[in-house]
């Protein structure tokens, strides 16, 4: 009997191991240390200089990000390019920083050739753009490796009008939950929208006001709004989403949903929702520097948990040598 218990449990270990070989071991801290040490310096340089030409860059590389988590994992599938790409699909076509990406890609192929993943740099760049712009700073598990597939008709992201319940649903498939909703959220803090995801707010939205706006808006907000997406425009014309601090990561963002003010729908239902109401109360309940700090240290676990989910590891996926496109 004993030698069998043995035997069973050499099996079990040998499965487990064969599984991890498969699937991969997971991120983690310093992976590329005796690799490539220079990964992170490159990255955060490159971030660097494209942001001095163009502050934008940094809620774009952010966005970017998280476009690329929420279909496939963290894969950089999103910077493929193709006809049927997700780069195609309508949120993604006013997507920015994707020369950041291959710039980086490029010195390090230079450095380390075949080594370092574009999953990584992205992932590495969406942190870097946060200290740009007044965020905290945080440790980037790395490991990812790039996907092969990219498909348009996979993109399923969050969108603008999602009521609380659907919007949870697609974090809890991310393996995030309501915390993590909220406060991923905040990324708006330095981000803008183009007229077309909003402009439904400003005209004919309901009877119920004079303006026929939505009641939820702030009305002082609407003609503000309004100049910049006439009824008659194309709906590409962009607004900040904090409009009060739209170049610094802070609360100013999540202030705004408290009176009224935010731009996209979804984002003020986290306000008017009693079961996401409470995570952005105890950010604003913090005075000062504490509820900064909060947040921004609270910003960056969720961000860690996001760019962790249904990562490709190990043996799956490639390294490819250039972002755009899959090795041959």
């Amino acid at each position: 009997m004993a030698k069998v218990g043995f035997i069973l449990v050499v099996y079990v270990v040998a499965v487990v191991l064969l599984s991890t070989a498969v699937h991969g071991q997971g991120t983690r801290l310093g992976f590329y240390r005796a690799t490539c040490p220079q990964v992170e310096s490159i990255v955060r340089s490159t971030v660097q200089s494209h942001f001095r030409m163009d502050p934008s860059i940094a809620p774009g590389l952010l966005r970017m990000h998280s476009h690329d988590c929420f279909v496939r994992g963290c894969d950089a599938s999103v910077l493929l390019a193709g006809p049927n790409s997700e780069r195609t699909a309508v949120p993604n076509r006013t997507l920015k920083g994707f020369e950041v990406i291959d710039d980086a890609k490029s010195q390090l192929e230079d450095v380390c050739p075949g080594v370092v993943s574009c999953a990584d740099i992205l992932a590495l760049a969406a942190r870097d753009s946060v200290v740009l712009t007044g965020g905290r700073s945080w440790e980037v598990p790395t490991g990812r490796r790039d996907g092969r597939v990219s498909l348009v008709s996979e993109v399923k992201l969050p969108g603008f009008s999602d009521s609380i319940e659907v919007q949870k649903e697609k974090f809890r498939s991310m393996g995030l939950n309501t915390h993590d909703l909220v406060t991923l959220a905040g990324a708006h803090t330095i981000g803008t929208a183009s007229c077309r995801f909003f402009s439904y707010r400003l005209y004919n939205f309901t009877t119920v006001t004079e303006t026929g706006a939505d009641p939820t808006l702030n009305p002082s907000l609407v003609e503000r709004l309004r100049e910049v997406c006439p009824a008659d425009g194309d709906g590409s014309s962009r607004v900040e989403l904090d409009f009060d601090s739209s170049e610094n990561f802070d609360l100013s963002f999540y202030k705004n949903l408290r009176l009224g003010g935010g731009i996209l729908e979804s984002d003020q239902m986290l306000w008017n929702d009693a079961s996401t109401r409470p995570i952005i109360q105890h950010y604003l309940s913090l005075r000062g520097l504490v509820g900064r700090s909060s947040f921004r240290v609270e910003f960056g676990r969720s961000m860690v948990k996001m760019s962790n989910a249904q990562v490709k590891t190990g043996l799956l996926g490639e390294i490819r040598r250039v972002c755009s496109k899959v090795n041959n």
